[in-house]
């Protein structure tokens, strides 16, 4: 058995800071997934779950959405993999003698990282109005009280239904439809933080809200750049495909305001070389970009390459078969100015030359990117430049080519496709209205900021969280604490405890969920669920654990319970057969959702299938145009007063989103601590803080606001100047609610300008 859950929380006082790594994985990444695996789950059970982890006929890992090869491993799973494993087949237990011995507020103030350490939620609680506890409840009377409260809303837009990233299709799809029926398009999800920018894009410019490169596509490249993505901490399994990448002849390009251990050198712990050699470096440039400079970099690339001498600079061919707009990109792409370029990037123009002699000696070019590039105020216009960029010579639909924004959560894909969507397409609504008999809503709903937005003024009353951890995961924390807190119900279907437990409206529920490693059994037997991965793949996922209570649902009884309880027989909707067995909801997304042809009988083949993706599979572009169109991006240059860094949040290597899994941060040689702020030696000196020195740190905004985040420790660090970095959530409290990204809306964690304020010393 595994140990038990930590009874104290952790403070700073022992924190260490070394010289960060120059290579990641190797024998040490091992040791941590073991040593973790083994503390959560014992030895024994650490064995049988982990050799199914991205399995054929195993489970889907619940962590990232990388791909799996068709040819895979006996240990098909990274460190971090490994302890989203562990924290949800651990061996802990949270019951109502914890829920006894804890007031709310006494979870409220322990740590993002004690809270999740204390194992598994097992039966349904609810805290009534004015009371310091939650009590347990049976699931009837707890669907009874989210019923209650739905059908005695003036609208039905007066409630708001989150979604978690890993949320299964079946899942995901029966969700949507409940919610649907119900009367609303409230769906926010996580993609409105992360990738939203990616997709508004995407279907822009090429008709297609998602990456247009398979697993092979990048082993054939002749080209890859990772653009603002640290994959050796967010998707280590992407560093084996580099790796390939590499061994076939592929150069790769990171460009970053950090540098990344796990993009210097891999050390694949697979083979002999990753254990005992040096392993292999993967990239080849670094760029070292200042934040908020990618889309000043691609208007540079593109502009040589429409001045290049090079006779193939240009695929004149695909451009004017396949392309719109050419004319007027090209026209303000000669208009840059170099001097915007060089303050905008931090490079040489010489760094630039030097790149675009790798650009003209690739046939084949991918380029990937990350939350690097989503969270800027001018993300989408930097992404449609990277698609510019690809356009120019013929890169996208091409094998070897493409672009490959790397999604998070494992199913954050999916759940987009099942139609978990704030703003649904008129067709999805159509196909949605035909298969089951009633007028979905067509008037769009609330994303994730404008979600807090209404909560904050009284507009929405319910809050339904399927999965997540809502208020650690968006920004301006303490305006969306006071928002949730102005609702009537907060209801949150989880599988651990989390921050979000402890911030409620006037009553609040928490639905335990059935996890991936378990069996999910249901009147017609045994099921298994399905899900999408960042590049279209879609397999199946079976557990094999026994539930670690008997009272936990899975997620589609949990939907379909409900919604029998909420619409009666409104529609005449089957929820029992679906939760009866989940063919039922599978054949209903065949008939609603394109590329699902045959769907049950396609999911049971062991390598799944890929669903269909016209720019990739035949240069078909479903654009208002009927081509891939070029833009026009107007270059803004962030310029950060005197005295001021540029900050961005990222994630330490022991966690994964809001998920905190301990307190180092291997890489960056941080052990023991996450209140730290990341600023290059030269910057201090200028600033006049001292490396080691506490520091508050304090975001200014156009608007002359600030806000604070208090008691962090500098770390002298090689970022680009001018640039700072910090963990999130503790910094998510500096991102204004309404400061977000043009288009999507989405918040702008990695542009925010801050000051450094000496920390008032202790009394």
């Amino acid at each position: 058995m595994g140990r038990e859950a930590p009874r104290e929380d952790f403070d700073d006082s022992g924190m260490k800071v070394t010289k960060p790594k120059r290579w990641a994985a190797g024998v040490p990444g091992v040791t941590a997934a073991l040593r973790d695996s083994y503390e959560q789950m014992g030895v024994k059970r650490t064995a049988l779950t982990l050799l199914r982890v991205n399995q054929k006929n195993g489970f889907d890992c619940p962590g990232c959405a990388w791909p799996e090869s068709r040819h895979r491993h006996t240990a098909e799973f990274c460190e971090n993999g490994a302890k989203a494993v562990a924290e949800e087949a651990t061996t802990r237990r949270i019951t109502r003698e914890f829920f006894a011995a804890h007031t709310v507020d006494e979870l409220g103030a322990r740590t993002d990282h004690w809270l999740g350490q204390q194992g598994r939620l097992t039966e349904p609680m609810v805290r009534h109005p004015g009371s310091a506890h939650y009590e347990p409840i049976s699931w009837d009377d707890a669907f009874g009280l989210v019923a209650q409260e739905l059908n005695a809303l003036d609208s039905p837009d007066e409630a708001v239904f989150y979604t978690s990233g890993r949320t299964s299709n079946e899942a995901a799809f029966a969700y949507q439809l409940f919610v649907r029926a119900f009367g609303t398009n409230n769906l926010p999800d996580c993609s409105n933080m992360c990738h939203e920018s990616s997709g508004s894009a995407l279907t822009e410019t090429i008709g297609i809200g998602k990456g247009s490169v398979l697993l092979d596509d990048l082993h054939q490249a002749d080209l890859v750049f990772v653009v603002g993505q640290n994959p050796g901490t967010n998707h280590p399994r992407m560093l084996s495909a580099l790796e390939r990448a590499k061994k076939a002849g592929a150069r790769i390009v990171a460009v970053n305001p950090l540098p990344e251990a796990g993009l210097i050198r891999f050390k694949n712990p697979q083979l002999p070389s990753g254990v005992v050699g040096n392993g292999t470096r993967l990239a080849d440039r670094f760029l070292q970009i200042r934040l908020n400079g990618d889309l000043a970099l691609f208007q540079a690339l593109n502009r040589m390459l429409l001045e290049s001498d090079a006779p193939d600079a240009l695929d004149r061919a695909f451009i004017a078969e396949h392309t719109h707009g050419f004319d007027a990109f090209a026209e303000h792409a000669r208009t840059l100015d170099w001097d915007d370029v060089l303050a905008a990037t931090g490079l040489t123009r010489g760094e630039i030359a030097a790149t675009l002699g790798d650009v003209l000696a690739a046939k084949r070019i991918v380029v990937c990117w990350a939350m690097g590039l989503t969270q800027h105020r001018n993300s989408v216009p930097t992404i449609r430049e990277i698609v510019n960029f690809l356009l120019l010579r013929g890169n996208i639909g091409r094998p070897g080519a493409g672009v490959c924004p790397v999604r998070g959560h494992s199913n954050v894909q999916g759940d987009r496709t099942m139609g978990i969507y704030e703003k649904p397409k008129a067709a999805f609504l159509d196909a949605l209205a035909a298969e089951f008999g009633f007028e979905p809503p067509r008037e769009h709903g609330l994303d994730t900021v404008d979600a807090i937005r209404a909560m904050r003024d009284g507009a929405v009353k319910v809050f339904f969280a399927m999965g997540g951890n809502f208020v650690r995961a968006t920004p301006d924390s303490d305006v969306t604490e006071a928002a949730m807190r102005n609702c009537r119900l907060t209801v949150q279907v989880s599988t651990k405890l989390n921050r979000s437990h402890a911030v409620t409206g006037e009553r609040a529920l928490i639905l335990p969920a059935l996890g991936r490693t378990e069996r999910d059994v249901q009147a017609g037997g045994e099921q298994f669920v399905s899900v999408e991965d960042s590049m279209g793949m879609v397999h199946a996922s079976r557990g094999r654990l026994a539930p670690a209570s008997p009272e936990l649902r899975s997620e589609v009884a949990i939907v379909t319970g409900l919604a029998r309880r909420v619409l009666g027989d409104r529609h005449g909707i089957r929820w029992d057969a679906m939760e009866r067995d989940y063919d039922v909801i599978r054949d209903h997304v065949e008939r609603v959702v394109p590329g699902f042809e045959d769907y049950n009988a396609r999911v049971r083949d062991p390598d799944g299938f890929t669903l269909p993706h016209a720019p990739r599979d035949s240069r078909r572009f479903p654009t208002a145009t009927g081509k891939a169109n070029f833009t026009v991006n107007p270059l803004e240059v962030l310029r950060v007063p005197e005295g001021r860094l540029l900050l961005q949040t990222v994630r330490s290597h022991d966690q994964y989103n809001t998920t905190i899994y301990g307190l180092d941060d291997r890489y960056r040689g941080v052990k023991a601590g996450r209140r730290v702020v990341f600023v290059h030696p030269d910057d201090l000196a200028a600033l006049g803080h001292a490396d080691g020195a506490t520091v508050d740190l304090v975001s200014e905004w156009t608007d002359g606001s600030e806000r604070r985040a208090p008691g962090f420790r500098v770390i002298a660090y090689p970022t680009a100047r001018g640039c700072a970095a910090a963990y999130f959530p503790e910094t998510n409290v500096l991102v204004p609610l309404d400061s977000t990204a043009e288009v999507s809306n989405t918040p702008t964690s990695k542009s925010v300008v801050v000051r450094l304020e000496a920390a008032p010393a202790a009394s």
